[in-house]
């Protein structure tokens, strides 16, 4: 069933206003038209209506009784419209976003900087998955990642390259009294290591052989498994932990940590976002790459 009969908005709004003011003059001011505009387009309602609702008088305006009941209606009628249409702009709606990366990479760079995207994209409900491994990572359940990888060619996902990895030793600034040494010279301190069932990062032992120092054999090792507390204990000077370039930069920066060795090494690989390919990417996760990118820069 169609919506008739329904006569013209601009009709209806002149009529409310002037019904309003009982004054053309008034209401073309609030409607920016001229007197004689607004006494048209009450004429041409009047004409849909085939009724009069105002009666003009020398300098004196007044609605008849139809006049009078028709401009409560139109004017609770226009209010609806004015709060309906008032309640659905201000409602954003929202766009979810799943975002996965590793435990380092989350708290130490993610962390300080997402607000920033969340500020420049409001529409956005974000849900953070932590994962330090990309093959335990399923593409349903992601719309962005950022890991480490030694091979781009990941079947069913997009890749895009960040930064290379580049690996060095931290401590907090006062564990070796500020020295900066040489690799061999880090054995007698305590080292942080970190426990990887799948050995896809570098340990200390690679980490050493790619220094020139092939066999070793520390004083003491703290094991963790996790590596944002493993930096934790770094900044509590309690040991000397293995730093990934970028991933680790915040703490630089801010002086809870320093580098240690003049030492550093890679495995080969490098960070990459990682987007599944099988399926259409959303707003959100567009803009979200966009602005790691130019996060990264």
């Amino acid at each position: 069933m169609g919506l008739t009969p329904l006569p013209p908005l601009a009709c209806l709004q002149a009529f409310e206003v002037s019904a309003r003011y009982l004054s053309f003059t008034r209401a073309g001011n609030e409607l920016h038209l001229s007197p004689s505009a607004v006494s048209r387009q009450i004429s041409q309602l009047e004409a849909f209506l085939g009724r009069r609702l105002f009666v003009r008088e020398h300098n004196a305006l007044r609605l008849t009784p139809a006049g009078e009941t028709y401009a409560v209606d139109v004017r609770r009628m226009l209010e609806l419209c004015v709060s309906s249409t008032s309640s659905l702009m201000a409602r954003v709606v929202k766009s979810r976003l799943t975002v996965s990366c590793t435990a380092g990479l989350s708290a130490f760079w993610l962390a300080p900087r997402v607000g920033d995207f969340l500020e420049h994209n409001p529409d956005v409900d974000l849900r953070i998955i932590v994962r330090d491994h990309f093959g335990v990572v399923s593409p349903a359940e992601y719309d962005v990642g950022i890991f480490y990888l030694r091979n781009a060619e990941v079947p069913g996902t997009h890749v895009q390259k960040l930064f290379e990895e580049r690996v060095f030793a931290v401590c907090a600034p006062g564990y070796l009294a500020g020295r900066l040494v040489e690799p061999l010279e880090l054995l007698p301190h305590t080292l942080l290591v970190l426990e990887d069932a799948e050995r896809s990062w570098m340990s200390w032992h690679s980490w050493f052989e790619k220094n020139g120092v092939p066999r070793i054999s520390s004083a003491s090792t703290i094991i963790v498994n996790s590596y944002p507390l493993l930096v934790e204990l770094a900044v509590y000077g309690k040991g000397i932990a293995l730093g990934w370039e970028r991933v680790i930069d915040p703490l630089l920066d801010s002086g809870a940590l320093v580098t240690a060795s003049t030492g550093s090494a890679t495995m080969g690989g490098a960070y990459f976002l990682t987007w599944p390919s099988e399926r259409a990417e959303s707003s959100a996760a567009r803009r979200f790459r966009a602005w790691v990118v130019e996060q990264m820069r």
